[in-house]
């Protein structure tokens, strides 16, 4: 008997190109419970029901079993988990819908649109210093530096202490990853509450200086007499800075890479920029800036004619949906920016947890994509070092000569 494909995300060659894993793991082991203590869901079909189920949770409570990297202050109150707990990504509803509600008084498409000429700006700028130079690092130069600048604009606040807050979030982003190394649990606690403070003065400069903007509005925003308290403020501020900017480099500099990588769809795109909004959905699918998904089982869950049992940690994996050819046809691993169902990927999630932050992410995507391609029509990759995150995966080096 052949012994079943266990998902590794540890090997040696994961990091470089986890989509051959990937490939097996939804062939030989598309639902699985893994030795680590979690289960394993890989199929475009599954993980989309997972999405949308109302029945499955988010609150680690539920969990009759811990996988093995989480320890036990899992289970002591959502006070002990990062950003106290209080994020959408932690609640269930009817938190959770009132929550995103008075979020959504804010975080308007108006608002976010409102953005786009600085978006342009930004990236005009950045590429005029990469044109300059003639190479440059995407992450350093375009990547990491235009969303940290465009939440921080959309917020409302001042771009103070950027390298601080960098730092913190690229520590608190761990958090999502698959890692039980105690010392990186206790800096993980410490960049949390570091965050915190720095958000809860932020919070407090912004009552005294209200604006146009959506922080301002976080503030203010009511439903039937409802307001948002102050540490739920924070944990939602904290959320929009890790969820807005970490992921979206992520998708920004794997974006530039494939299509530097596939120069016969950047010159679709150079040549037909009305493709830009399909080609980012495309972009999207074919590497996904967050791979994993988790959920908590309520009640038992039948997935592939195996039976998930209640109390159980659920890992949906995004990456490998987005690749499934049962559901995308025999070139999913192909990249094409006409793709027809590209908007169709599980990457934003679905149902009450659909990624509210989705609509900043793809106008940045829309607006560099197109003007990177254009404006360097014979650009090079010279070398790319990937983060070495599992979940939260990216290019942390990306050179480019131009």
């Amino acid at each position: 008997m052949t012994e079943a494909f266990v998902f590794d995300p540890f090997a040696a060659d994961f990091t470089a190109d986890p989509y051959p894993h990937y490939a097996r793991l939804r062939v030989e082991s598309p639902a699985h419970e893994h030795p680590l203590g979690f289960w394993l869901v890989s199929r475009y079909a599954d993980v989309l029901a997972l999405q949308r189920s109302s029945t499955q949770s988010v609150d680690e409570q539920h969990l009759t079993r811990l996988p093995a990297w989480k320890s036990d202050s899992a289970r002591l109150g959502k006070a002990n988990r990062i950003m106290g707990g209080l994020s959408m990504l932690d609640q269930d509803p009817p938190d959770h819908t009132r929550l995103r509600r008075l979020v959504a008084k804010a975080f308007t498409p108006r608002a976010v649109d409102a953005l786009q000429l600085r978006v342009a700006a930004h990236v005009a700028d950045a590429l005029d210093r990469i044109a300059s130079a003639g190479q440059a690092d995407i992450v350093a130069e375009l990547a990491f530096p235009l969303p940290f600048t465009i939440i921080s604009e959309l917020l409302g606040i001042p771009v103070l202490e950027s390298a601080r807050l960098r730092e913190l979030t690229a520590v608190l982003v761990l958090a999502l990853e698959p890692l039980a190394d105690p010392a990186l649990q206790t800096r993980i606690r410490a960049a949390d509450a570091e965050l915190r403070a720095m958000v809860a003065d932020l919070v407090r400069w912004k009552r005294d200086n209200p604006g146009d903007d959506v922080l301002t509005a976080l503030i203010t925003a009511e439903h039937e007499g409802d307001v948002l308290g102050e540490d739920e403020l924070v944990a939602q501020v904290m959320l929009l800075y890790i969820a807005g900017h970490e992921t979206t480099v992520n998708h920004l500099a794997a974006g530039i890479l494939a299509l530097l990588q596939h120069p016969d769809q950047a010159r679709r795109l150079r040549e037909d920029p009305g493709l830009s909004a399909n080609a980012v959905e495309e972009l999207l699918r074919y590497d996904t800036p967050v791979h994993l998904m988790r959920r908590v089982t309520v009640t038992p869950v039948r997935v592939c004619d195996t039976e998930i049992p209640a109390g159980a940690w659920v890992v949906a994996c995004l990456a490998a949906a987005n690749r499934d050819p049962e559901f995308w046809g025999s070139d999913a691993d192909l990249l094409r920016l006409d793709r027809p169902d590209a908007p169709r990927s599980v990457t934003f999630g679905a149902g009450i947890h659909h990624c509210l932050g989705a609509a900043l992410v793809r106008i940045q995507a829309r607006i560099m994509f197109p003007l990177f391609v254009s404006r360097f029509p014979s650009a090079e990759v010279d070398e790319v070092r990937w983060n070495g995150r599992i979940n939260v995966r990216g290019p942390a080096l990306l050179s480019v000569t131009v």
